[in-house]
């Protein structure tokens, strides 16, 4: 089963790359030999505010049923707010989670990675306390927390450890822990 996810995976990575557009969120409709007709988004680079929008506009251009959905990550994270609003997106329409042999997925994308129904990672995975807007400062942090931004209650609701965001929170932001294969399936992302 890997074999034929991996399979749709690199036809769906070779189908997105071939397109034209440097966006950091692209979906494209495959088909794969044997599974059918696949969905896939891509999301790389910096996750930032108008990501949600564009990843919904991209579902929403390629309606009907699909025999497999793939999220490709390859992302150095970015805005945690607009990594749940997609990772929530991803959840809803039944995407499964794929960080590439040679991708990574880092900081905010962990949120991608955890919204997958599978997930599978053959990259890296790196793990750190999100940046805040206003600073590192503990005054910034509740601020931050107002608007509610909650990765425990996010990571809840994707049925994963709480324990993963309390880990996170003891991560510098200028500091990348990155997750062995033991700590992926600690944290049920793998």
């Amino acid at each position: 089963m890997r074999t034929l996810l991996f399979q749709a995976a690199l036809l769906c990575s070779a189908a997105l790359c071939s397109a034209t557009s440097q966006a950091r969120v692209e979906v494209e409709a495959a088909q794969h030999q044997r599974l059918g007709p696949i969905l896939a988004a891509k999301i790389s680079e910096d996750i930032a505010p108008g990501d949600y929008e564009a990843l919904l506009k991209g579902l929403r251009a390629h309606p009907g049923k699909f025999a497999r959905k793939i999220v490709l990550l390859d992302s150095i994270g970015g805005s945690a707010p607009e990594a749940m609003r997609m990772g929530r997106l991803l959840r809803e329409t039944g995407f499964d989670a794929l960080v590439p042999a040679r991708g990574v997925c880092q900081g905010s994308c962990i949120y991608l990675l955890a919204a997958g129904h599978r997930k599978t990672v053959h990259g890296h995975v790196g793990l750190h306390r999100p940046y805040f807007p206003s600073g590192d400062s503990a005054r910034a942090q509740a601020a931050h927390h107002a608007e509610r931004y909650s990765p425990a209650a996010y990571l809840r609701a994707m049925n994963l450890p709480t324990r993963l965001a309390d880990d996170m929170q003891r991560i510098d932001p200028y500091h990348m822990r990155v997750l062995s294969t033991e700590e992926l399936t600690r944290y049920g992302l793998n």
